[in-house]
C-alpha cells in the first residue's frame, strides 16, 4: 500500500537498464526510505562505441515502453515530484535529443541529462544513505554501467574525487568482443584488461586513500555477481556477504567467459539480457581492483536514484 507520507519517484534511464525508485523521507533520520523499486532491462545503448553513436529505433521503442511501464507503477503512490534522468547512452548519442522529445510527447515528463560529474556525485550521495556504510569515513566507490564507469573517493564521508570514464561494459564489449555469442577469447580478455588499466593510468583519478580503505561496488554487475555466487550455495541476496572478493570475481569470470551465450543465459541469478556483456563487466572490475591493489568490492544497492531522492526530499533550509 502507498505510504501516507509524500513520495518522490526517480526514474534512471541507464545504458543497460531503466530503473525506478519511489521513496519518502524518514522523519527520524531524514534519509530516503524505499516504497518501491524496480528494474527493467532495456539496453538502449546498442552502438554506443561507434564514433558517432546513435540510439536505434528498436532501442528507443524499448526504452519508451520501459519508461511508460515504470511511470504506471509509480502512479498509485501519487508522488509529489517525478524526475527522469539519463546518463551515458542518451548523453553521448547524436540523436539523444530525439529520444528525449519522444519521451516528453508520450509521457509529459522531460528527461534531465546528467553530466559525468553530476552522475558520479549523485551516486556518492546515494551511498551515504546506506545504513551499512554509516561507519565508513574514507572509501572508494566504483559504479559500472553500460556506457561508463563512475569512480569516486571519499575522505571523511565527503567526495574528494569524482571521475566518469568511458569504460562501460556495453561500450567495451562492442569495442573488443567480435562475437558476444561465443565464449570470451583470451585475446579479448587481455585487450579489455589492458584498455581498462591504461585508461585508469591516464585518468586524473588517484588511488591515494589510506591503505586498507574499503572499495564499494554499485551497479548491476557486482549485484548480479553476488546473487549468482549466493545461489550456488542456495542463498538469496539478503543472506549473502556483501563483500565480493577478487577470487570470487575471477572464478565467476572463468566460468561465464567459457560458455557460449545460450548457456550463459541459463546461469541462475544472471539476467539473460545482461549475459552477453557480463564477462566484459567482470573483467573490467577485476582490472580496476588489480590496478588499485584492492582485495575486492563491498556491494551496496544504494546508488544514483537514492542520491536524487535524497536531494529532492531534503528539508528546505530555514
Amino acid at each position: 500500500m502507498p505510504s501516507a507520507s509524500p513520495t518522490v519517484a526517480v526514474l534512471d534511464i541507464g545504458s543497460n537498464s531503466i530503473k525506478i525508485l519511489i521513496a519518502r523521507r524518514d522523519a527520524t533520520t531524514g534519509l530516503p526510505v524505499a516504497e518501491k523499486y524496480k528494474t527493467l532491462d532495456a539496453r538502449i545503448s546498442a552502438g554506443i562505441s561507434k564514433t558517432n553513436p546513435r540510439l536505434t529505433e528498436e532501442s528507443m521503442t524499448r526504452g519508451l515502453a520501459a519508461i511508460q511501464e515504470l511511470l504506471a507503477d509509480a502512479a498509485p503512490f501519487a508522488p509529489f515530484e517525478t524526475i527522469l534522468v539519463a546518463t551515458s547512452a542518451v548523453r553521448d548519442a547524436a540523436n539523444g535529443p530525439d529520444f528525449r522529445q519522444r519521451v516528453l510527447a508520450a509521457t509529459g515528463h522531460a528527461i534531465r541529462i546528467l553530466s559525468g560529474d553530476e552522475e558520479a556525485n549523485l551516486i556518492g550521495r546515494g551511498l551515504t544513505c546506506d545504513p551499512a556504510l554509516a561507519e565508513l569515513r574514507d572509501f572508494y566507490v566504483f559504479d559500472l554501467g553500460g556506457g561508463s564507469l563512475e569512480c569516486l573517493a571519499f575522505r571523511d564521508r565527503r567526495i574528494a574525487q569524482a571521475a566518469s570514464l568511458q569504460l562501460g561494459c556495453v561500450r567495451l564489449t562492442e569495442k573488443f568482443v567480435a562475437d558476444p555469442s561465443q565464449p570470451l577469447s583470451p585475446d579479448a580478455l587481455a585487450r579489455i584488461t589492458a584498455h581498462t588499466r591504461g585508461t585508469l593510468a591516464q585518468a586524473s583519478f588517484r588511488f591515494d586513500l589510506p591503505p586498507g580503505s574499503v572499495a564499494i561496488g554499485t551497479g548491476g554487475t557486482v549485484t548480479n555477481a553476488r546473487v549468482a555466487l549466493g545461489l550456488r550455495s542456495g542463498r538469496q541476496l539478503a543472506d549473502t556477504d556483501p563483500f565480493v572478493s577478487n577470487n570470487q570475481l575471477r572464478d565467476l569470470l572463468a566460468f561465464t567467459a567459457g560458455l557460449p551465450l545460450p548457456e550463459r543465459r541459463q546461469i541462475p541469478g544472471l539476467p539473460p539480457a545482461r549475459a552477453d556483456v557480463f564477462p566484459t563487466a567482470l573483467a573490467t572490475l577485476l582490472a580496476v581492483t588489480g590496478h588499485a591493489a584492492l582485495p575486492g568490492l563491498h556491494n551496496s544497492l544504494y546508488n544514483l536514484r537514492w542520491g536524487l531522492a535524497a536531494e529532492i526530499l531534503a528539508p528546505a533550509p530555514r
